[in-house]
């Protein structure tokens, strides 16, 4: 017996088949196009080349020098008295939720807007943070998967951003930092390990399960309280070493990375010796704890331009969440000046919309403020980052065979590590998005 096809989707279906396999039409190769600036930071050693020249062909670069061959054919931007850097890498970022200075209004509001809705006001998140220059993100923990749905468009090319890797919902505890559900249970069905929320072993490996099933790159937990949640201490573990040790194992058997929002001391602690890859602000990092995160090589993503912006708003915060900020703020700076005597790694993260998108460049700065020299500061990104996200055979730095990932600057970024904040030039996979 013969069998129709009897709906449309399976119509549709046979259709886009065959369109697939209809061989596409030859389109001619793209011109190279060469960058040139009076200095280059290649990111990895750390000095200036000059003059600095990038060769582009396609997504990647060609070549890489002041000795590079410029294609005859090539286009060719002059930037003049200007610094060629490796696009940058944020971390840890919150792309797919808006920044609101009004603490309350902004949680309600993103709270109660449509999935569907959110994700246009995260697109244009997206489009600031990559016209700031930063070329890749990592999204560490959003509502509805509004993350992995922003992803996906940038990689489609319908949208226009950073190259994504995400975590979908971040995993915690009931009434943790991660539990954003604050209303009444019989007002609004209670969250569990499909929204990140778990409680026992089992509950934390199921909650890692969900995550990976619609699209984390990335899991992304809370082992301790946080700043900017009302009811949790800031320093508290908020999972269990039995917990911990579950969203370990699962997530790293299937070779995803864990990035522990973590304040406190002992908790850090807990989560390090869980195998976690990397703590998240460390505020309360004790000498010791980063030690341990040295021998282990567990990374720190200090976030350093969301303590001064949460310091400098507390005022404007409900009174528990103002007296942790001040806290947490002035623990950070004593925190980072021993991570920085004992040489723990670390990797470029501003924790972006704490604070306005596209601001994020302002993280250099800010290491640099606090005795960073200002090579090092640009290399938590370059190399810090994209180590941490294990992308750094394709990006990270300005070598031969890796995506055209580009930031131009103004003058001698190792003298005006500020210039970070305006660029004049931002390139993703050999495209120009922004030019002034």
């Amino acid at each position: 017996m013969k069998h129709r096809i009897a709906t449309p989707v399976c119509a549709l279906l046979l259709a886009m088949c065959a369109q697939a396999q209809t061989p596409a039409a030859n389109t001619p190769a793209a011109k190279p196009l060469v960058l040139k600036a009076a200095h280059l930071f290649d990111g990895r050693n750390g000095t200036l080349v000059s003059p600095g020249i990038v060769v582009i062909q396609g997504e990647r670069i060609a070549a890489v020098g002041a000795n590079a061959a410029i294609p005859a054919d090539a286009k060719v931007i002059d930037l003049g008295d200007a610094t060629l850097l490796p696009g940058f890498i944020d971390a840890h970022t919150h792309i797919a939720s808006d920044h609101n200075d009004n603490w309350a209004q902004g949680f309600y509001e993103d709270m109660l807007r449509f999935p569907v809705e959110q994700s246009f006001h995260a697109e244009r998140n997206a489009r600031a943070t990559l016209r700031a220059g930063v070329t890749t993100v990592r999204e560490v923990g959003a509502p509805d998967f509004v993350d992995v749905a922003l992803r996906n468009a940038i990689n489609q090319h319908i949208a226009e951003g950073p190259t994504m890797l995400v975590a979908g919902h971040a995993i915690g505890s009931t009434g943790g930092h991660c539990d954003n559900s604050p209303i009444p249970p019989e007002r609004m069905k209670e969250p569990g390990p499909l929204e990140g929320v778990c409680n026992g072993p089992e509950s934390c490996r199921q909650a890692v399960r969900e995550q990976m099933k619609f699209g984390a790159d990335v899991i992304k937990i809370c082992a301790s309280g946080g700043v900017l949640s009302e009811a949790d201490p800031v320093d508290v573990p908020q999972l269990t070493p039995e917990e911990l040790k579950a969203i370990m194992s699962e997530a790293h058997a299937w070779r995803r990375k864990v990035a522990a929002h973590c304040h406190g001391d002992l908790a850090a602690k807990l989560a390090i010796e869980a195998g976690v890859d990397s703590i998240e602000h460390g505020s309360f990092l004790q000498p010791d704890t980063l030690q341990r995160m040295k021998q282990k090589g567990v990374y720190l993503t200090p976030t350093r331009m969301t303590q001064e912006w949460v310091l400098a708003k507390a005022d404007t915060y409900p009174p528990k969440i103002a007296a942790k900020a001040r806290a947490a703020a002035t623990a950070h700076t004593e925190m980072m000046k021993n991570a920085m005597k004992i040489g723990v790694l670390m990797a470029f993260g501003t924790d972006a919309a704490v604070y306005p998108h596209g601001r994020n460049a302002e993280e250099f700065g800010d290491l640099v403020a606090l005795g960073m020299a200002p090579a090092a500061a640009l290399m938590t990104s370059s190399i810090g980052s994209a180590k941490l996200l294990g992308i750094d055979a394709d990006t990270g730095t300005l070598e031969s065979g890796k995506y055209a990932d580009i930031v131009a600057v103004k003058g001698d970024v190792l003298k005006n590590i500020r210039a970070t904040e305006k660029p004049l030039l931002v390139v993703k996979h050999g495209e120009t998005v922004r030019m002034e």
